[in-house]
């Protein structure tokens, strides 16, 4: 056995010795791999000898594949009966278990390794076309871009093989906390730049609330306002602040742990509330030494822009459920939970002990777990929701957040807290890490994806070489088991349809961005994502959509043309040879394409015109006992929508006189200790039900804590929605293009629009 020092030292670390940063070693490894492949199309487009002959030799084992890849002589009926054994075996197994359970899981995800394994084996021995340098190029071109996919995508069905459930664990360790014999102190900072004070004012209120005795609760204002001061004071919280703001979110962090003096440290994003019981869950943990963070779901108290945007608002769920759905617990199964930067929970003594919060990335959180874990902590993931913040508001704030994380997760190539160099970490963990860096290369796949079918009108190229019969054989039956088995993996969270939208939107963006980080990592510093915009009209974000326009315009050209040449070349032309056939077979595939891009590209062009939002309120649909007093008079009701700053209530009697609409109104609550002035602003009815929309006249702080109690900080009240199946999401978006929101649904809720005027 060679035991020599370089043997046992890791990647980063001999990279250093040879007097080279990680900055360095990438970029010197993109440019040499960049300039070999450029050197490699260049010598083959100009016909060099050696390198011509070795594409050709290449091309002859395309066309003469191994016989147990090539298609059993019996078509039609057998292999439509192959496919449709195979899609009613999986959609039986996801009837019976309709929850992936320990044998579900390893059933499907076992078919699913096996068909994926086999659909690479034929598209990499047997559809390359390189008889062309021009075929050549894009064919390549398109199986690195498949490959990309479906790299990330074998490690994720690994690890899906093994998932963590930690809600039994939790109930067993909170009986400690409840009884008092386990009980650290706990110190919940709320790191703040420039967000509003309501949004503030809420979180502080509901941190508050919290079941838990020994804890103290910081606001670290790092845009050191005064009236956060004041409300911080008016609160009763501490408020810390520092002199500059080096290291943004981090660096802020960083300031207040050495001031402050708690076991665990809580931080919560300036707009996420948790719920009352959020320490009760995650403390007990801590009971084991070797324990250094819980990391918890975020969940959102508004819809994201996507569903607004597209009006499916209470249908599609948000873009964050399938990380914290799927990809998070089979991150715990594999000891490679990523910290989310919120609504977690941490060991100060090992926070402390590995250098506090990692400053060189974007991600401090993500790095700061990853040191965690090398020292040979374990992070956990409880997957509950136990707290709520703001989506972004609109699309542009959306595109602003992923780009950041994008970002920030792709330094990991340059920082030493890179998780595939980084002592102490195991295989798996560093599989489950790689995962997530690949995730976002997929972006570039995406991109060419809506290129690859403009080759086939455009220049003639002809990138997928198979015949119909291959691709009912190799192709149908991988194609629709994932299909099949995609949501249900997923727990409901995502169609594929729909994450290929959720995807699309933003895929020039991202694109952009990786290839920037590659180049210039650390180019851009932080940008928070703005909190509590609002606006009164639609409006069309033309910077995002200008590249997915300049698509759709291409495609929708691609598609006359190909559907043009595969009509007339298939009238004409009944003796044709091979090669003919394959290109016919190229036009078909490149219309039908072409097809499902017009569609993806013209839904992202409706997500990308931004709905209004005339207020910062949001109102939820809780139904609660109210009495009304007008004077003498009593009213019955109960409440059909309830916001911050106001109520609408359903009367179980006689509807109000018109003559109240300027009289002060007092409601009482029953089932909470609340009692409120108010007044009228407007009289309709709901089903047989008359009502009347209350707008509360400032609140007393007493007052306040109930109202963000009964609104945001109920155990249990953020709850996972299912997203709608395959077909369902089809029609749907059908339906969103022959009706978009923009032209049929211009209404703005009467209640906002209240709102919108105190």
């Amino acid at each position: 056995m060679n035991n020599s020092p370089s043997r046992r030292l890791p990647i980063g670390a001999i990279i250093r010795r040879w007097g080279m940063t990680p900055l360095r070693a990438m970029t010197l490894v993109l440019l040499s791999v960049t300039f070999i492949s450029g050197a490699i199309g260049v010598a083959w487009f100009a016909g060099q000898g050696t390198i011509s002959t070795i594409f050709q030799r290449l091309n002859e084992l395309q066309e003469n594949p191994p016989l147990w890849l090539e298609a059993p002589m019996m078509v039609g009926e057998y292999l439509l009966f192959w496919t449709v054994l195979l899609l009613l075996f999986v959609l039986a197994i996801t009837k019976i278990s309709p929850r992936p359970r320990p044998w579900s899981r390893v059933v499907v995800v076992s078919t699913l390794l096996i068909l994926t394994v086999r659909y690479l084996l034929w598209r990499s021995l047997t559809t390359l076309n390189l008889s062309t340098p021009l075929n050549g190029v894009f064919s390549l071109g398109l199986f690195l871009l498949e490959l990309l996919m479906l790299a990330g995508g074998l490690i994720q069905l690994f690890l899906l093989l093994r998932v963590n459930d930690r809600r039994p664990e939790a109930d067993r360790l909170a009986v400690n906390v409840m009884d008092g014999s386990f009980t650290p102190t706990v110190d919940i900072l709320i790191p703040t730049y420039n967000e509003a004070e309501f949004i503030l004012r809420r979180t502080i209120i509901g941190c508050q609330a919290l079941d838990y005795e020994p804890k103290t609760i910081y606001l670290l204002d790092d845009t050191r306002r005064p009236e956060i001061k004041a409300l911080a004071k008016e609160l009763g919280c501490e408020y810390m602040t520092r002199p500059d703001n080096r290291h943004a979110k981090a660096g802020n962090l960083n300031h207040a742990i050495p001031r402050t003096h708690g076991d665990l440290i809580v931080v919560f994003d300036a707009d996420f509330v948790p719920t009352k019981n959020f320490l009760i869950r995650t403390v007990g943990f801590f009971q084991n030494p070797q324990i250094a963070l819980v990391q918890t779901p975020q969940s959102f108290y508004n819809p994201d822009p996507i569903a607004r945007n597209l009006g499916l608002e209470n249908v599609l769920t948000p873009d964050e459920e399938v990380f914290y759905r799927q990809i998070q617990p089979i991150r715990d199964a594999a000891g490679s939970v990523i910290c989310a930067g919120t609504s977690f929970v941490m060991r100060r003594s090992a926070l402390t002990e590995a250098g506090c919060f990692v400053t060189e990335s974007l991600s401090e959180d993500y790095f700061t777990g990853i040191r965690l874990s090398a020292r040979g902590y374990r992070l956990i993931y409880l997957n509950e929701k136990l707290s709520a913040g703001l989506a972004a508001e609109n699309i542009s704030t959306q595109a602003l957040q992923r780009i950041r994380w994008a970002q920030g997760t792709l330094q990991a190539f340059f920082v030493k807290s890179n998780p595939l160099t980084i002592p102490g970490l195991s295989l798996i963990q560093r599989l489950a890490h790689l995962e997530g860096l690949l995730h976002w290369f997929t972006s570039l796949s995406r991109v060419g994806f809506l290129l690859i079918p403009l080759a086939y009108s455009f220049l003639g190229a002809i990138p997928l070489r198979a015949t119909s019969t291959d691709v009912l054989y190799f192709f149908l039956p991988y194609y629709l088991v994932q299909l099949t088995a995609f949501s249900w993996l997923n727990y409901r969270s995502r169609s594929a349809l729909l994450s290929d939208i959720y995807s699309l939107v933003l895929a020039f963006p991202l694109a952009l961005t990786v290839i920037r980080v590659m180049l210039n990592p650390f180019s851009r510093g932080f940008k928070v994502t703005p909190k509590g915009a609002v606006s009164d009209r639609f409006s069309f974000n033309w910077q995002l959509a200008s590249p997915l326009l300049v698509m759709f315009i291409l495609s929708a050209i691609s598609l006359w043309i190909n559907l043009g040449h595969y009509l007339a070349a298939g009238m004409w032309q009944p003796d044709i040879s091979l090669e003919i056939a394959y290109q016919l077979r190229g036009l078909g595939i490149g219309w039908i394409w072409s097809v499902y891009n017009l569609l993806t590209l013209a839904v992202s062009l409706l997500v990308l015109t931004d709905a209004p939002r005339p207020s910062p309120y949001e109102w939820y649909d809780l139904h609660r006992t109210v009495r009304l007093q007008i004077g003498d008079q009593l009213f019955w009701g109960f409440t059909t929508a309830i916001s911050e700053i106001g109520v609408e209530v359903a009367l179980t009697q006689a509807s109000f006189p018109d003559e109240t609409e300027s009289l002060p109104i007092q409601l009482e609550f029953m089932e909470h200790e609340l009692i409120a002035q108010g007044h009228v602003t407007r009289l309709g009815a709901r089903g047989e039900f008359p009502t009347v929309q209350i707008l509360f006249e400032p609140l007393t702080l007493k007052q306040q804590r109930v109202l963000v109690e009964m609104l945001f900080c109920r155990p249990g009240q953020w709850r996972s929605r299912c997203a709608p199946g395959e077909l369902r999401s089809l029609w749907l978006l059908l339906k969103i293009l022959f009706k978009p929101r923009i032209l049929f649904d211009r209404k703005i809720d009467i209640r906002a629009i209240a709102v919108s005027q105190v």
